[in-house]
């Protein structure tokens, strides 16, 4: 197996934001008077203090299974579905979580030094790279194999991403669709009714600033807030971020600056946080804190909200808006993939676990324990079923929305962490989002131009 440096570290902006498919949990119920600026407290409220960053990844021992991922939220239901496995295999298998901002550091160190966990989630962000330098356990044959396994009850932008060469290298393990969250007893507060699914892009607008008091925000979003925010309007005013064929930038086209305008426009009359806010307090903390109205959220946060008190009291969900008609209604879509080691000590134990995670039997419990929405077609309306106090369906109906896969490229964390530091620019000045918008698509050209 070739040993080749693999270049994947993130940037910290880009560890707030891009964690699209699983991401880190809501924080728990504030205090009754919570300052906006104050760090929420951990949804695991038992756990210690202060819990020491992992210096290493789960490595391969030979009889028993390392499995890696980053989301807390998302462990004890995993964990329930790959102990149902161990008791069928024999074989055991525990679940380390490490975070989103050390992952792919601790991976990248991994695999240059050969040793990576048996089993762990890919991403779009860096998939292309692992599978282009061996890192992955080559999975087409056990595919064809497998009678539980069938690529064809997949989302197929999910399974194609982790192809490459015509081998696939993993198994798409779920779905997402981003929503509007919102908090109910602010909106009743307020006078302003409830988001349904008549509203375009000027009306969440014009009742985010109705929403918007001395007390709280109508709207919250940050630089990094991409996937769970403005790549979403972008597409749906017609506007593009990258081209089908990874070469050209769309974040100076014409639409694509209207969409960006909307947000920056919203920061500027106050119906936003500014910069400083949300650099300190993620938006998802500022909606589980009562202080702001609506949050653009991605269904992976579902723990995390159904966790937190405030949230599970306060909060609901609804689709997006669009822009001229619902035909133009977006949710930008990605999916986490099962992937193994290219040199696990246990390639069969390690196969089973991922075949079995990708089975319906598995993929339609991950559903039902509310981990998240599943890959394998029509077991996801389990999901909507899993919690009382939200009405998900905000969520599935995404799925009947235009769906366009998240933008990536082979490099993609080298453009977005570029896009996502120039656009703090605009967030603070917002009659400099065009000239900031042109800038990210000349320098994003030349970054793409090196792939």
């Amino acid at each position: 197996m070739k040993k080749k440096v693999i270049a994947l570290l993130l940037s910290a902006a880009t560890a707030i934001s891009m964690i699209g498919c699983a991401g880190a949990a809501a924080p728990a119920a504030p205090a009754a008077e919570p300052a906006a600026t104050e760090e929420a407290a951990p949804v695991e409220e038992a756990a210690p203090a202060e819990e020491e960053a992992p210096t290493s990844i789960g490595s391969s021992v030979e009889g028993e299974l390392s499995v890696t991922i980053w989301d807390e939220g998302q462990r004890p239901g995993l964990q329930q579905i790959v102990d149902d496995w161990s008791a069928q295999s024999g074989v055991k298998a525990t679940i380390q979580v490490v975070d989103w901002n050390d992952y792919w550091t601790l991976l990248e160190a991994g695999a240059t030094g050969g040793e990576l966990p048996d089993v762990f989630w890919m991403h779009s962000n860096v998939a292309q790279k692992y599978m282009e330098n061996d890192q992955l356990l080559d999975l087409t044959d056990k595919i064809a194999a497998s009678d539980k396994i069938d690529l064809s009850n997949y989302y197929e932008g999910i399974v194609n991403l982790y192809q490459s060469n015509g081998k696939q290298y993993a198994v798409p393990k779920d779905i997402d669709t981003i929503a509007l969250w919102y908090n109910k007893t602010i909106f009743d507060e307020m006078g302003v009714p409830y988001p349904d699914d008549t509203w375009t892009w000027d009306d969440f607008a014009a009742n985010a600033k109705k929403l918007t008091n001395a007390d709280h925000w109508g709207y919250a979003i940050a630089p990094g807030n991409n996937q769970e925010g403005y790549y979403n309007t972008i597409y749906s005013m017609g506007g593009f971020v990258i081209s089908d064929d990874k070469k050209k930038s769309g974040m100076d086209d014409p639409n694509t600056i209207k969409a960006m305008k909307l947000f920056t426009d919203m920061i500027a009359e106050g119906s936003c946080p500014d910069l400083a806010t949300v650099s300190e307090t993620a938006p998802n903390e500022l909606l589980c804190a009562g202080k702001t109205a609506m949050s653009i959220n991605g269904s992976w946060m579902l723990a995390g909200f159904r966790d937190n008190e405030y949230a599970a009291a306060n909060c609901d969900v609804a689709v997006l808006p669009y822009t001229n008609s619902p035909d133009d209604r977006v949710s930008i879509y990605n999916g986490l993939g099962w992937a193994a080691a290219a040199n696990t000590k246990n390639p069969e134990a390690a196969w089973s676990l991922i075949e079995y995670l990708g089975s319906k039997e598995a993929q339609l419990k991950q559903a039902e324990l509310g981990v998240t929405m599943s890959a394998y077609k029509g077991t996801s309306d389990a999901w909507v079923n899993s919690v009382k106090c939200f009405d998900l369906n905000g969520h599935m109906k995404m799925l009947d929305a235009k769906l366009v896969f998240r933008p990536y490229s082979r490099d993609t964390t080298v453009w977005e962490d570029m896009m996502i530091e120039k656009l703090q620019e605009a967030w603070t000045d917002a009659s400099k989002t065009e000239a900031v918008c042109k800038d990210i698509a000349e320098a994003m050209n030349a970054d793409l131009a090196e792939e």
